[in-house]
């Protein structure tokens, strides 16, 4: 039998299926698994199943000697060295297309609680601090139908917020790498950044992302526009973020992903009452989680056959 190596628990059927096809070994506590780990179990293995939180570098991808395919449970894979997996013979695969609808969900979810301060509304009843009734400039948001989205990065998540978007009747503008014929504008990134009211974050993360929303680029948004990130924390250049929102550069935030997570009690982000945060949800229904561990298993089998998986990383 194949030999595999899961560095985490998963949701639905799909453990039990695999072990139908293979010897494995897997890492059952909820906390990630140490690095020695990894590294002390990969030697033997031809497969290994990993989610966003294992580095697969070269000392792992080394030290797996029998690797044949590296499965990723998600769609990013900027936390495995595909280049040099590839250059080794090693097969990479992902998780797309599964969680698009239910990250898209998410964000338009946490654009209506910012915009509309839903999050701030029931912290006030809880505290108990809800004492006056009803007047008319009591806790006042952003209107969301007929304002205008930028959209970053027009990928299949991009797709799936313009489409949430048309029900609100939004304008929706957006810029990539290049054009694609979507029912939306296409603009510069500095015309993005100073003609939205709401800015969705949908890029990968790599080196031309990396801390792409800067200082110099943040403040470049309306005083009264506010920044959605559900797809990798460090697009955002946090420190700097803390500091527009400090200076009121901005109206607020929504954040998923964050630069190092878990964040901490101390992270400052965390004092401010307009930015909503939520601990990585983006693909968290589980439906959606169920699906992603199907596809990641049957990346991983199929690979290990020699057959072609359902997605493949490709450089």
């Amino acid at each position: 039998m194949y030999r595999v190596l899961v560095t985490r628990k998963l949701p639905g059927p799909w453990i039990d299926h695999l072990k139908k096809e293979a010897e494995v070994e897997i890492w059952e506590e909820r906390d990630p698994p140490p690095r020695s780990w990894i590294l002390s179990r990969v030697k033997d293995k031809d497969g290994l199943l990993v989610t966003l939180t294992e580095k697969v570098d070269r000392e792992v991808i080394d030290a797996g000697k029998n690797l044949k395919v590296i499965s990723t449970y998600s769609v990013g894979f900027d936390h495995i060295d595909v280049k040099y997996a590839i250059s080794k013979g090693i097969r990479v695969t992902n998780t797309p297309d599964v969680l698009t609808d239910a990250t898209a969900d998410l964000i338009f979810g946490l654009l209506l609680a910012v915009a509309r301060r839903i999050v701030e509304g029931d912290r006030l009843i809880r505290s108990g601090q809800w004492n006056l009734p009803w007047y008319p400039e009591f806790m006042l948001g952003k209107e969301v139908s007929h304002s205008t989205l930028g959209i970053l990065g027009m990928g299949r998540i991009g797709r799936a917020v313009l489409n949430r978007a048309k029900g609100f009747n939004m304008r929706v503008l957006y810029h990539s790498r290049r054009p694609h014929d979507v029912d939306a504008e296409f603009v510069d990134l500095d015309t993005l950044l100073a003609e939205s009211d709401f800015l969705v974050v949908t890029v990968d993360l790599n080196p031309e992302t990396y801390h792409m929303l800067d200082y110099s680029r943040l403040t470049k948004m309306k005083s009264t526009a506010y920044l959605i990130n559900a797809s990798r924390g460090p697009v955002v250049k946090e420190d700097d973020l803390v500091k527009v929102l400090s200076e009121s550069k901005i109206a607020g935030a929504a954040l998923d992903v964050f630069e190092r997570e878990p964040i901490g009690s101390d992270n400052p982000l965390i004092k401010f009452p307009n930015v909503v945060l939520t601990p990585h949800l983006g693909s968290a229904t589980r439906e959606t989680r169920e699906r992603m561990a199907e596809v990641a298993v049957k990346n991983l089998i199929n690979c290990l056959k020699g057959e072609s998986p359902l997605y493949e990383v490709r450089l």
